[in-house]
């Protein structure tokens, strides 16, 4: 063979290497994460935060299935991770008192398959409207189920739920799952697996035709198909994998209860999602993953961290309206271009001014909440580790500068790093271009 032809081999073996990275370097990536993570992070906390951020991300993708992909905006997505906990405890309870040879592993299909069915009874009502119709009926489902596991104590358990033993299935490879490291390992196998299955639907005609629906319902229907359909067969499939999140989450906490189904659990996954973003996949995985770490961080800092929530909810539809993946979204092709670190500077002011800025608001809030609320612990609190007395006006002097200090310094700063990043903008284009 000649060093021409030689040429050409390699350099049509390092294209398909390139593209094969391209394609699969995202979950080669992900599978390492998965392994690597509790090496590096070995306590029982950390176990319990990745768990949970696992169920979370399969939890939160199954509902971007429906508001992301196919514009249907549901307020009662809980109930198929509800009822997908429920039937697993139970199957759970029934298989070890008969003895019946199924291991834990296979426990989260019937959480699916459970998630499924209801899909579909409720499915059939509720898809057959779009917008605020729909979203109406889904809070009304979601009442209804959250009403019932409180009303059915003998299949629901009431208030105090049910509870099961994980450890007493079928070993597998002598693993009984009582400790959080195997937990962990399960519901990362289970994460993994329905990423990329809910990857691979979106790359499918059928993903396509539930992006088409949500841009132009009318459209997709003038072309020939049935939109209603579409819209069907998507929220069936979005409760299949809600219900394999709802089951692996019994597993993990052994209980399921009527919050499971309640509107606070719907609430956070519609949370999850638009911080994340809903304009891409990777959105609510970021979204599932920032909102599990500040939930547990938060609560254990504050007891009213659903308010930090909620604005912090406000904040993120009102100035990145495409969420965290958007905001990456806009820097790649500076990143790209080499351009990403003419920004920094001014993001870096722009953070300080914010930071600044929320520090005002958590301490008027925790001043607030202290005086109207814990007035009988005394007029004594801390706040970021330093007492002082609401009763002196020292402190609400602070809040007040702090948070007229941030504003003014938000307004200064935050202009120039729009004006950086324009700068930034147009550089990469004229490379592109030019490239």
């Amino acid at each position: 063979m000649s060093e021409r032809a030689q040429g050409v081999a390699l350099s049509r073996a390092s294209s398909g290497a390139v593209k094969l990275l391209r394609a699969y370097g995202t979950w080669i990536v992900a599978f390492a994460l998965i392994f690597v993570l509790p090496k590096i992070f070995t306590s029982s906390f950390s176990f319990t935060m990745m768990s949970l951020m696992g169920i979370s991300i399969i939890f939160a993708l199954s509902y971007n299935m429906l508001l992301g992909q196919t514009g249907m905006l549901s307020f009662g997505h809980a109930v198929y991770y509800g009822l997908g906990g429920f039937l697993a405890v139970h199957m759970m309870n029934a298989i070890a008192q008969n003895g019946i040879p199924i291991p834990l592993p296979f426990i989260p299909l019937i959480g699916g398959i459970t998630g499924l069915i209801f899909g579909i009874i409720f499915g059939s009502v509720s898809t057959r409207r779009g917008g605020t119709a729909f979203a109406m009926i889904s809070l009304g489902l979601s009442e209804l189920v959250a009403s019932c596991a409180l009303i059915l104590r003998s299949v629901f358990g009431g208030e105090e739920g049910i509870t099961t033993d994980r450890t007493k299935l079928l070993r597998v490879f002598d693993l009984n799952f009582g400790s959080q490291y195997q937990v962990y390992y399960l519901i990362a196998f289970w994460c993994l697996l329905c990423m990329v299955a809910m990857y691979a639907l979106t790359r499918t005609p059928f993903g396509r035709m539930c992006n088409a629906v949500r841009d132009n319902f009318e459209r997709s229907e003038f072309i020939g198909y049935n939109a209603q359909l579409v819209r069907f067969i998507a929220f069936c499939i979005s409760g299949f994998f809600a219900g394999i999140a709802g089951a692996l989450a019994a597993i993990n906490f052994e209980i399921v209860n009527s919050s499971y189904a309640g509107a606070a659990q719907s609430g956070s996954v519609l949370l999850a999602t638009f911080i994340g973003g809903i304009g891409s996949f990777i959105g609510p995985i970021l979204g599932a993953v920032v909102v599990t770490y500040l939930q547990l961080m938060l609560s254990d800092i504050t007891e009213i961290w659903q308010l930090y929530f909620g604005l912090l909810f406000v904040g993120m539809v009102m100035f990145a309206p495409f969420g965290l993946a958007g905001i990456l979204t806009m820097h790649v092709p500076l990143w790209r271009a080499g351009t990403i670190w003419r920004v920094i500077p001014s993001y870096v002011l722009a953070l300080g001014a914010a930071l600044i800025s929320l520090a005002g608001v958590s301490l008027l809030v925790e001043l607030t909440y202290h005086v109207s609320v814990k007035t009988s612990n005394g007029p004594m609190m801390s706040f970021m580790h330093v007492p002082f007395s609401t009763s002196s006006f020292l402190p609400w002097l602070c809040a007040g500068a702090l948070l007229i200090v941030g504003y003014l310094l938000c307004k200064l700063t935050w202009p120039r790093a729009e004006n950086a990043w324009n700068d930034a903008m147009s550089t990469a284009r004229e490379r592109g271009s030019e490239g």
